[in-house]
């Protein structure tokens, strides 16, 4: 079957030649294309893409979604499985991507997402997220619709008939998981198709990410609603178990500081998102996406 893998870029210079890399080096028996879905790139990101023969579509700044973007590269695409990547994210091996899309060549899924670590310059408590949400044991569920497209595939026939939600502000992957497990799909998770997310980001940026996934959630699951208190308790929870991590590492002397910013930026952009009604202003849109550095 053929894989188009499919990467949303923006100014992602730094990263996207060592993925590149390694996904032509990637042992996958069968025909596979790149394509490069960009939003306004200024640094190199098209040089280096040219440079590796992706296929280049774009998508407009003010016109920018994740959903939007994942569903133009879907359609400029023309392989049989659909594989989504981040740009910043790095393969940690060359079976990554035949492992990846084995339950849908296997027909066991039609959506599938991979397991994702941390780098060198990840975060201490990222690092512990990422542990929580990618563990290290598969699962196929009817049920349960987490998924993520920082690192999955998905049947072709599946988007088509699903598509992206080009409307919510994050979070796209599950809410496209959640029709298809209620209209009797399958989600899989592959924790051997692993990969290094590396997310270099300062707090704002951060608190900014956890605040529109939070707004995403109230379309998805309305009933999750995340109070202040809620917010303080989990909080102090998070850095406290977070510490004891970092005095079994011996590290909390050098990660005090990251762990408390880190967590305070996850719950308070949570917090913020929860709270915020569901409509959302074109100049929020930009800010939630499109954060100043």
């Amino acid at each position: 079957m053929k894989v188009s893998i499919v990467i949303r870029t923006l100014n992602e210079e730094r990263y996207l030649e060592e993925l590149l890399t390694a996904i032509a080096d990637q042992k996958y028996d069968g025909d596979t294309e790149v394509v490069v879905v960009d939003s306004g790139s200024s640094d190199r990101t098209l040089a280096i893409a040219d440079q590796y023969e992706a296929r280049l579509t774009y998508i407009e700044k003010a016109e920018f979604s994740f959903g939007r973007s994942l569903n133009i590269g879907c359609a400029f695409s023309t392989g049989d499985i659909l594989v989504f990547i981040s740009g910043h994210c790095i393969p940690r091996d060359e079976h990554w991507l035949s492992q990846l899309v084995a339950p849908i060549v296997e027909k066991k899924a039609g959506y599938v997402y991979g397991r994702q670590v941390g780098r060198d310059t990840t975060k201490f408590s990222e690092s512990r997220v990422f542990n929580q949400y990618f563990p290290d044991n598969d699962n196929t569920s009817t049920a349960d619709f987490f998924c993520n497209n920082a690192n999955s595939a998905i049947r072709r026939d599946v988007w088509e008939a699903l598509k992206f939600d080009e409307d919510v502000t994050g979070l796209e992957d599950m809410e496209l998981a959640q029709r298809y497990c209620l209209s009797g799909g399958q989600v899989s998770y592959v924790s051997q198709a692993c990969v290094f997310h590396i997310h270099n980001e300062n707090w704002k940026q951060t608190k900014h990410r956890y605040e529109r996934e939070a707004l995403a959630l109230q379309s998805i699951a309305p009933e999750i609603y995340l109070s202040l208190s809620d917010a303080l308790r989990f909080l102090f929870v998070a850095i406290l178990h977070d510490c004891a991590q970092a005095i079994e590492e011996r590290c909390l002397l050098r990660e005090i500081s990251s762990i408390v910013s880190f967590r305070f930026a996850q719950y308070w952009g949570s917090y913020l998102g929860s709270r915020r009604g569901r409509a959302v202003s074109s100049k929020q849109r930009m800010n939630y996406f499109y954060p100043r550095r």
